[in-house]
């Protein structure tokens, strides 16, 4: 849903790239500030109530939205993303070291990778929602509002405000309801609590670890690729007039009309944004069928090795879209979501590896890594608003390029 509220944020306030990657600088900033001191209160709580802890977090940060959205105040949105995803950042330190630790250390990444396969499944219909919901119906421009009737003026901005609340209030419920449910729910205890009080001292040992120290740029540079990917792509391909490509495409045409048909929606009806918003959903879904298909793979290859050839492959379809146009450039950068698939969970096993005790710490820094996706999305906003799309897609092929060193590297180590 983040991914939806920039291009329909952008237009609301009237924002430039820039200003409008800031919803996910908001978003991913939490990960940096929240991540460390999480790692800390999951050694003194345990991870039961860190999980619960974090659900109710991330729900009262969707409830956050619906002020937010009533009287139209660009940082009060700012805030609730921070909130939701402080919930999230302390439901990633809590779960990953602990789904890696339900088993041999050897078969970590492949465990992760399955785990993460149905956490996608939800990244996946979230672009179909939001499509739906939150990109079909027209914005209109501070100009065209100043010319409505009053009682006009109030209509739209009552329907433009329940566009957004409706499903942030739906994922708030749920998300509360979730906590409820884990609050009585008995889980095995894997990980040993550790019961030290040298915060400081125990972050800086697990700090010392280079392939932790490795593994976080990587981590870095993967979700703010990711990321910059998902957000902007709306509006990448509405400069290419893709919106318009789709309708007069049968094939396109009656993927997007069955997927909008799914809510009622008529595609002659609904604004460019959900046509090409639609299609955001095959970019999730590939990363959710690759982490299927890494899962089973890294039972028979190196984990490090499949990265660096995902990582490799990511960087060819991105020159692809580079240098082509229409549906060749679309569907190329669709298909980087399939190569991303892997990478988070297997440079996340890969850099705890051999921790120890330290893994909960290392946890901790890896996910305060996951701030990238404060810093990449609005830089890459910065370079399209300056030198346009395609030229600023050397920034994520620099990304790319690092994972698969990242790979090639750990690959070298483990043998």
């Amino acid at each position: 849903f983040v991914d939806s509220l920039i291009p329909r944020l952008k237009e609301v306030f009237e924002l430039n790239f820039f200003r409008a990657g800031l919803i996910q600088f908001a978003f991913f900033t939490a990960y940096g500030l929240i991540s460390i001191p999480a790692g800390y209160l999951l050694t003194k709580i345990g991870y039961k109530k860190g999980v619960v802890f974090g659900l109710i977090a991330m729900g009262l940060g969707c409830l956050l939205f619906y002020p937010a959205a009533a009287i139209r105040f660009y940082p009060l949105f700012l805030l609730s993303c921070f909130v939701v995803a402080g919930g999230m950042t302390v439901l990633q330190v809590a779960a990953n070291p602990y789904v890696a630790a339900l088993g041999p250390e050897k078969s970590a990444s492949s465990r992760l990778n399955l785990s993460q396969a149905f956490n996608s499944f939800g990244t996946a219909i979230a672009p179909i929602l939001g499509a739906a919901y939150i990109l079909s119906d027209n914005v209109y421009t501070s100009d065209e509002i100043k010319e409505l009737e009053p009682a006009v003026k109030e209509a739209y901005y009552a329907s433009e405000a329940a566009a957004v609340q409706s499903p942030f209030l739906v994922l708030g419920i749920i998300s509360i309801s979730l906590a409820l449910f884990f609050a009585f729910v008995k889980l095995p205890s894997i990980l040993a609590a550790n019961k030290s009080n040298d915060f400081l001292g125990d972050y800086l040992k697990a700090w010392e670890f280079p392939q932790l120290k490795w593994g976080a740029l990587g981590i870095f540079v993967y979700v703010g690729a990711e990321v910059s990917i998902g957000s902007f792509f709306v509006d990448y391909t509405l400069s290419m007039d893709m919106a318009n490509a789709i309708k007069g495409n049968q094939t396109m045409s009656n993927i997007g009309n069955f997927i909008h048909e799914l809510f009622g929606r008529d595609l002659s009806k609904i604004d460019d944004k959900a046509i090409v918003g639609a299609f955001v959903t095959f970019y999730w879904t590939g990363a959710m069928v690759g982490r299927f298909v890494g899962a089973f793979l890294m039972r028979y290859m190196k984990p490090s090795l499949i990265l660096s050839i995902f990582g490799l492959t990511a960087i060819t379809m991105i020159v692809v879209s580079m240098m082509t146009t229409g549906f060749v450039s679309m569907w190329s950068i669709i298909a980087v979501g399939l190569f991303n698939s892997i990478m988070f969970p297997t440079i996340f096993t890969l850099a705890i590896d051999g921790l120890g005790e330290y893994k909960p710490q290392g946890s901790g820094v890896l996910c305060t890594a996951i701030v990238g996706g404060a810093f990449i999305p609005p830089l890459y906003g910065l370079l399209t608003d300056n030198i346009g799309f395609k030229m600023a897609f050397v920034l994520l092929i620099l990304c790319y390029g690092y994972i698969a060193f990242y790979g090639r590297k750990r690959a070298l180590e483990m043998e």
